[in-house]
């Protein structure tokens, strides 16, 4: 864990741009997450939920022109909302 010192120049340098998110999750979901970080080349978890984000984002987008992308998106959200409390805390 940085320093308090360390956060505090991290927040005055960061301020405008970005936000520190403490989120409490199930250990599998953190699992998932180094999983992601692994299998994409990218910098640790923090980084693997800007990427989760970013792919989310794609596939919001393809689904305006695309119907297969759309179903896909539409199923997705369907599983999630039906075993919501398997992926929550």
């Amino acid at each position: 864990m940085a320093t308090a010192k360390n956060q505090k120049k991290w927040r005055r340098k960061n301020h405008l741009v970005k936000s520190q998110l403490n989120v409490v999750a199930r250990r599998s979901i953190h699992e998932e997450l180094e999983g992601f970080a692994e299998s994409f080349q990218l910098r640790g978890k923090g980084e693997a939920v800007t990427f989760a984000t970013f792919v989310a984002r794609a596939l919001m987008q393809r689904a305006d022109y695309n119907s297969e992308a759309a179903r896909m998106l539409d199923d997705f959200a369907a599983a999630y909302h039906r075993d919501r409390d398997l992926h929550q805390n």
